[in-house]
């Protein structure tokens, strides 16, 4: 189901998209797709990081906004609320990550769609058409429980509410191989298991902060008897 709000002048120029995505490989692919699109769609801008997208000055003038929601570790849709006040770029979620509750938060953030990594090129096309016209582009299981939140205040047919579940799900996906490493290399230097991760020593404990404190945890000591009931080193 969709729902079309017309956006003006979108009919007589092409679909300014701007794309935040920090995987080099990815970023070029997306946009050599967008520019090969001409004259419906055009790139005005791109960053690899949430503080370059946030201060980026093509973003105000973007139509769309196409978002991976893990930005070099930081968590993209959190900043929402910020990336309203830099521009009126509708939001679609591009996504290498399979969890329903991430996809879900980031819609009731604002995000207008979400389109996953592994789509054929048409697909993510029609999204950025579809959303940059002021339809929703979701499947149909997360529009129910989008829906089902609105309504009831939580998704339809919910499990009880798990704080533990929720703490995990609120990790991004860079979080989570950041975790499994630290459980697989149990004992290791934090210099060696940042090299295992390729990046600097001072990026993991900063990293490390963040999910300490997601997870109430005070240490590793902790992360790891916490990762390992959890099943984080899967």
């Amino acid at each position: 189901m969709t729902v079309t709000v017309p956006l003006p002048g979108l009919a007589t120029r092409p679909i300014r998209v701007f794309v935040a995505e920090d995987h080099q490989i990815t970023l070029w692919g997306l946009n050599q797709l967008i520019e090969a699109s001409r004259p419906r769609m055009e790139m005005v801008g791109c960053a690899s990081t949430l503080d370059e997208l946030l201060c980026h000055d093509g973003l105000p003038g973007a139509d769309l906004l196409l978002l991976d929601l893990d930005l070099g570790g930081q968590d993209a849709a959190a900043a929402m609320d910020a990336l309203r006040q830099r521009g009126n770029a509708q939001v679609l979620v591009l996504t290498g990550a399979d969890d329903a509750a991430l996809h879900r938060g980031a819609v009731m953030r604002g995000a207008r769609g979400v389109v996953h990594k592994s789509a054929p090129a048409a697909t993510i096309l029609r999204a950025i058409e579809c959303v940059s016209e002021g339809q929703v582009w979701l499947h149909r299981a997360l529009m129910g429980e989008v829906l089902g939140m609105l309504t009831d205040g939580a998704p339809r047919a919910a499990a009880p509410r798990d704080p533990e579940a929720e703490r995990i799900a609120s990790l991004t996906p860079r979080e989570r191989d950041i975790i499994g490493v630290l459980l697989r290399q149990a004992g290791a230097k934090l210099l060696s298991v940042a090299d295992t991760l390729r990046m600097s020593e001072h990026t993991l404990r900063n990293h490390l902060t963040t999910i300490y404190a997601k997870l109430g945890v005070r240490g590793r000591l902790e992360l790891h008897v916490y990762g390992t009931a959890h099943g984080l080193d899967r």
